[in-house]
């Protein structure tokens, strides 16, 4: 089967392209290849990708309508796979265009190009930020997220009702998966866990903001991307008896569906930043910082619709998880410690 993974070059993008090919799908990749955080990174995720059997790989940025139709008439995918976007809150809020133009005007021209070349199921990250405001936790699929605190996450919440507005008008089935920290190996530079490891390592100061008072539910990348390859063919269908007042809020009687992925278990700041140096084998030095804007203080995700689903649970512990990272940070930097 044929499918494209927007945003192969990224970090959860280049995860789920290896795995992919592995369960032998044809992957076709695309990337704007843009300098949000090192290039050289995202070209290194390539370059392993552009070895393996079945991967193709096209230079296209999302808003570039034309070259996303000429690809969606050309190939004929079975799937579709949107993980490229603008990504972070902060960056949100001092590059607010960024955002509109790669998560809506991008992601319009992708459920335009599913709607003109049709597929079976169309599958895009959502994220956690879009429960804003939320205080009731676990986070759950079913509580409204109305009251976004940064761009990012409004542009996010945008994805869900666009997608669900094509799947009513022209049977699209699409699922939205709101993914709640994700880290690991190849991750993204600009994520605090990233630069967290890089300051430590070279004695700089880490900062801890709301003086660390923050929990998040960190979530490992093998599971996510497990999690996105058990849905591939658990597309949605229409409930013609759905409604409101009786059934869930992330179905519809439109092909539609709403997920959660997390690991239903936060995590402390301090607790993760104490696990990343006895990884890395040397103490942070901290300085605390009032919180900033566009964050929350805490993240946590119900996943018994998930469970229920696809039979499967996140369950990478932070020991394990950035273990892995901390060992493929020093390789990947050829870092000597002494």
């Amino acid at each position: 089967m044929k499918i494209l993974i927007t945003g192969s070059s990224g970090f959860i993008g280049f995860h789920l392209s290896n795995l992919l090919l592995s369960k032998d799908f044809q992957v076709v990749g695309i990337d704007n290849m843009n300098d949000y955080y090192d290039v050289q990174l995202k070209k290194s995720r390539l370059s392993i990708l552009e070895k393996k059997e079945n991967f193709s790989f096209h230079q296209i940025d999302l808003v570039d309508r034309d070259k996303i139709n000429e690809l969606f008439e050309k190939e004929k995918f079975d799937y579709v796979i949107n993980l490229a976007a603008q990504a972070g809150v902060r960056y949100s809020i001092t590059n607010p265009y960024a955002y509109i133009d790669s998560n809506i005007m991008g992601f319009i021209n992708i459920l335009e190009a599913c709607r003109n070349y049709p597929v079976k199921h169309l599958i895009y990250a959502s994220s956690s930020s879009v429960y804003g405001g939320n205080s009731v936790t676990p986070f759950s699929t079913e509580h409204p997220v109305d009251h976004p605190v940064s761009l990012y996450a409004a542009t996010k919440k945008s994805n869900e009702l666009m997608a669900h507005t094509y799947s009513h008008l022209y049977n699209i089935p699409t699922t939205g998966l709101r993914f709640f920290t994700v880290y690991g190996p190849w991750g993204r530079p600009d994520m605090a866990y990233f630069s967290f490891a890089k300051d430590i390592l070279e004695g700089k100061e880490i900062k801890v903001f709301n003086h660390g008072q923050m929990e998040r539910d960190f979530t490992y990348v093998d599971d996510i991307i497990m999690g996105i390859y058990k849905l591939i063919e658990k597309a949605p269908v229409k409930n013609s008896d759905w409604n409101e007042s009786e059934y869930s809020a992330s179905e519809s009687f439109a092909p539609y569906k709403i997920f959660n992925i997390g690991n239903n278990n936060p995590v402390k700041l301090m607790d993760f930043i104490k696990v990343l140096e006895e990884k890395i084998g040397k103490e942070a030095n901290k300085v605390y910082m009032e919180m900033q804007d566009g964050d929350v203080l805490k993240t946590y995700a119900d996943i018994s619709d998930l469970e229920k689903t696809i039979n499967f649970k996140p369950s990478t512990s932070i020991e394990d998880g950035l273990d892995k990272f901390a060992k493929w940070y020093k390789e990947y930097y050829n870092i000597v410690q002494k």
